[in-house]
C-alpha cells in the first residue's frame, strides 16, 4: 500500500471520529469553509517557501510545506468523497497531450456547457 492510499484510509476514518480525537477529525467537524481556509493557508505558505527555496538555494521548508499542502488537499478530497486515484487518473489522462491543448479542451468544454445551459438543457 503506497503513502497516498494510507493516507486516505486514515483520513476516511477520521470522518466519523470524534473530533477531541484527532486534528482531522476537528477539520471535519468544522466543514466545509474550515478545510477550505486551511487548505489557502497551507497553499500560501508553499507559495512563500517556494520563493524563500529560490532566494536561500535550499529547499528543505518547500518540502516541509508542500507535504502540508498535499495532506490539507487529500483531507479535503476524502472529505468531497473524492478518491485521490480518480486525481491520478486525470493527470495520466492529461499526460501525452500539451498543457495548451488540455487548456483548450477545458475552456472548449465548458463554453458548451454554458451553450446547453442557455437552451435549458442540464
Amino acid at each position: 500500500m503506497d503513502v497516498l492510499e494510507q493516507l486516505q484510509n486514515t483520513l476516511q476514518s477520521r470522518l466519523t471520529a470524534d473530533p477531541t480525537t484527532s486534528y482531522v477529525a476537528q477539520l471535519y467537524h468544522k466543514g466545509m469553509n474550515t478545510l477550505l481556509k486551511k487548505v489557502g493557508e497551507e497553499c500560501a505558505e508553499t507559495i512563500i517557501a517556494a520563493k524563500d527555496a529560490e532566494q536561500s538555494g535550499t529547499n528543505e521548508d518547500l518540502v516541509y510545506e508542500m507535504a502540508d499542502l498535499w495532506f490539507h488537499s487529500m483531507a479535503l478530497l476524502t472529505y468531497c468523497r473524492v478518491d485521490y486515484k480518480d486525481v491520478l487518473q486525470e493527470l495520466a489522462r492529461r499526460f501525452n497531450m500539451s498543457g495548451l491543448e488540455e487548456k483548450a479542451q477545458r475552456i472548449s468544454s465548458a463554453s458548451q456547457g454554458d451553450h446547453n445551459h442557455l437552451k435549458g438543457e442540464p
